[in-house]
């Protein structure tokens, strides 16, 4: 038992070191990011689109085999590429009086990087409605199926952060793992009323608190970076919230109840309470109203693109890894608990 004991605790830091290395040493994929200047008028206009991410060209890099084409609605508009650098290109562009809408995508096609994109790019302002002139038309390259090696996947939204990913949601999905233990050992509390079966469920509590708020931490810092606040009104974020302070509830119900012989079953029926609440709070209610967070009222969340092979190799990993490290945390809460008991009782 000893011998296992050892191998999946060390496995759990050899996973979370990976996961470490790997999640601040990988690149990101290139993306385009600026364009300058964002509002254009009819006539020639010089532009510049700024990338982050790996470089999509060489330094000096030869601009025949790349190509820089604007969308309007469903009209395409060539330009003339003047300059590559390994994260931006400058071109020039004659806007026609007529487009069908006047906000402009921007399409990178690179020989190395396949197509990058960049949606409202820019806006023209005093151009007519109607279809783009033949003379302005362009016509897209065929597509190339880039080879970026062991890359993170780039999203215009969160860009660099995507790598909080790897933080944020494991340790969510630790709290959860660990509360659950807490409520079966509540439930088997009120069943055996055993006083381990306490232990047991104070221990899940108080180490699933821990988790709880570091995910409201790296949550926080999220939102920041993508939201532009250290916290919105959102029904994720608020159940998170109230879920910790439920759960911070129990200890108080604890201390405040002190060397009472009821505290175990009390406890118990309270945290039974609390996990359902858990349940309610973050995986139904967020479903079924709206919110910023992926994959919630029609909100898309990481699909194939976004989760893609290399962030699959490294979240995995991390969901083990930081699950490992909130167990052996409670195993070693669980140790003290009985420690304590036998102490006062023997």
């Amino acid at each position: 038992m000893r011998y296992w004991n050892s191998v999946w605790k060390m496995g759990g830091i050899l996973l979370l070191a990976y996961v470490i290395v790997r999640g601040f040493g990988t690149p990101l994929q290139p993306g385009l990011v600026e364009a300058n200047p964002s509002r254009l008028k009819p006539g020639l206009a010089d532009l510049e689109l700024k990338a982050v991410g790996q470089p999509f060209a060489e330094e000096n890099a030869p601009i025949e085999g790349h190509q820089l084409i604007l969308k309007s609605d469903q009209d395409l508009i060539a330009t003339n590429l003047t300059r590559i650098s390994p994260h931006s290109v400058q071109a020039s562009v004659v806007i026609p009086d007529l487009l069908p809408s006047p906000a402009l995508d921007a399409f990178l096609f690179t020989p190395s990087s396949g197509t990058l994109f960049l949606g409202n790019a820019f806006f023209v302002e005093g151009a007519g409605t109607g279809p783009v002139p033949q003379a302005f038309a362009a016509t897209p390259p065929a597509e190339v199926d880039p080879n970026l090696g062991f890359s993170f996947p780039y999203q215009p939204n969160i860009i660099e952060s995507i790598r909080n990913l790897l933080w944020h949601v494991p340790m969510w999905f630790a709290m959860f793992f660990v509360m659950g233990i807490g409520f079966v050992a509540s439930l088997m509390q009120l069943r055996t009323d055993k006083a381990d079966w306490d232990h047991r469920s104070e221990a899940a509590v108080r180490t699933g608190l821990v988790f709880g708020i570091l995910g409201l931490i790296t949550g926080s810092l999220w939102a920041r970076w993508t939201w532009g606040a250290w916290w919105v009104s959102d029904p994720q974020l608020n159940g998170a919230l109230v879920t910790v302070l439920l759960y911070t509830g129990y200890l108080l119900l604890r201390a405040a109840m002190g060397e009472d012989e009821r505290v175990g079953r009390i406890t118990a029926v309270y945290n039974v309470f609390a996990f359902v609440m858990l349940v309610i709070l973050l995986m139904v209610l967020p479903r079924y109203t709206e919110s910023l967070h992926p994959g919630k009222d029609g909100n898309p969340g990481f699909n194939s693109y976004d989760l893609d092979n290399s962030l699959r190799a490294v979240f995995y990993p991390a969901v083990i890894g930081w699950g490992a490290l909130c167990y052996w945390m409670y195993t070693l809460r669980l140790r003290m608990n009985r420690l304590e008991y036998r102490l006062l009782n023997e």
